[in-house]
């Protein structure tokens, strides 16, 4: 199933001949190599920039890259191909996440929709068999209708005394609607996974989802770069029991997932794009279960550019630059293994989170137990890099 995805009608973007994007690929022999991927073919921009961080500190990194001959590894459709975790063939050239050096940072909470979930695991202790009750209780209280309230507003301080009064406030509706967001860690600089990867969910969880989400790509200096799409792994029950198993909740082996290719802001793609993108998801399981789900940036709770400011400041450097997942509004409660239950993954289902202007992502679930360990770190690419005359 996971093969329909890496297609290059799929991955690229609907307007492939205008989008300007950018990858990583594992050139045996080489190691991770930037890459400028077209529909006729994948070029090798290491001579440009060593690395995607490198890349994204420069002026006008997509000027810098049309202007770039660099030489043609092989076909995008064949790489692709072989990006499948199903026919993986480790002796030619496969995508890998597009970033490197960058810190994974996300921003949770920015969905009303997301929010009220959030409320509901924190209520259930994670128990996926108490979330209907539990969300028919929140809702009774507080409602639905959250969308309209501006995080940091006065308007938002007055609900929060009245919710406080209800015994109803949550550590999830302070970072919601509260002035600061929740920006947290999503996993380690060249951890993540790119499109046709296995991505893992912890093996002692009962209950999880997939959540699409938008990346944007920032430097050093803070400024937006560009934007791919993201897959950020959730354990609902882990997070459930406790906020403070956040980081084991969020970050486990192949848990993030980036790709496939990260498109650099141009006169044909810019922030304005990425505010108005739908996402779209698939879930397709080896049980014949099939579950679709959306979200749409013009929902979000805070401007993208918000969340940068919050996460990059004069408190807080990134001098490699970072990697923001936007938050999700897709929180799923189609019950697949009765009613209830709501839903969690099965082992072997093949994840799409798809918009016309950034391509599709897709990826097959496992445990993290059993998908390809992380061994390749950022003292092995210096290496790979120094060997090949690329640092300076």
């Amino acid at each position: 199933m996971i093969s329909s995805h890496l297609r290059p009608e799929a991955a690229f973007p609907s307007d492939h001949a205008a989008a300007l994007v950018i990858g990583r690929v594992q050139l045996p022999g080489a190691g991770p190599t930037l890459v400028h991927v077209r529909p006729d073919g994948v070029h090798d921009l290491s001579r440009l920039a060593p690395t995607c961080s490198e890349l994204l500190e420069l002026p006008d990194p997509a000027a810098a890259v049309r202007s770039h001959g660099g030489a043609r590894i092989g076909g995008a459709k064949e790489i692709l191909a072989n990006s499948s975790c199903d026919a993986r063939v480790e002796d030619l050239p496969f995508f890998l996440a597009p970033c490197d050096l960058q810190a994974i940072k996300a921003a949770g909470v920015t969905f009303v929709a997301s929010m009220l979930e959030r409320v509901i695991e924190e209520q259930a202790r994670g128990d996926a068999s108490k979330a209907e009750s539990v969300r028919q209780a929140v809702i009774a209280v507080i409602g639905e209708n959250l969308g309209a309230v501006k995080p940091g507003s006065p308007e938002a301080a007055r609900l929060k005394d009245i919710l406080i009064a209800q015994n109803m406030w949550s550590q999830y509706l302070e970072v919601g609607i509260g002035p600061d967001a929740e920006v947290f860690t999503k996993s380690q600089p060249m951890s993540a996974v790119g499109t046709g990867a296995e991505v893992g969910i912890h093996p002692g969880s009962a209950w999880n989802n997939p959540e699409p989400e938008v990346v944007l790509a920032v430097n050093s200096r803070g400024e937006v770069k560009g934007a791919a799409l993201g897959n950020d792994v959730n354990l609902r029950d882990f997070e459930g029991r406790s906020a403070l198993l956040l980081g084991k909740a969020k970050d486990n082996n192949a848990s993030c997932a980036i790709g496939p290719f990260i498109r650099l802001f141009d006169a044909h793609f810019g922030i304005d794009d990425v505010r108005g993108c739908e996402l779209s998801m698939r879930v397709e399981g080896p049980d014949g279960f099939v579950m679709h789900g959306a979200s749409a940036l013009s929902k979000i709770s805070r401007d993208p550019l918000d969340l940068v400011s919050q996460a990059i400041g004069a408190n807080h450097q990134y001098p490699d630059g970072f990697m923001l997942f936007l938050g999700t509004m897709f929180a799923p409660t189609q019950d697949r293994h009765g009613p209830g239950q709501g839903f969690t993954h099965v082992v072997g289902d093949v994840v799409s989170v798809a918009t016309p202007r950034l391509g599709t992502l897709a990826n097959r679930v496992n445990t993290s137990d059993r998908v390809a360990p992380w061994s390749y770190g950022t003292r092995a690419l210096m290496r790979d890099l120094a060997r090949r005359g690329l640092l300076a």
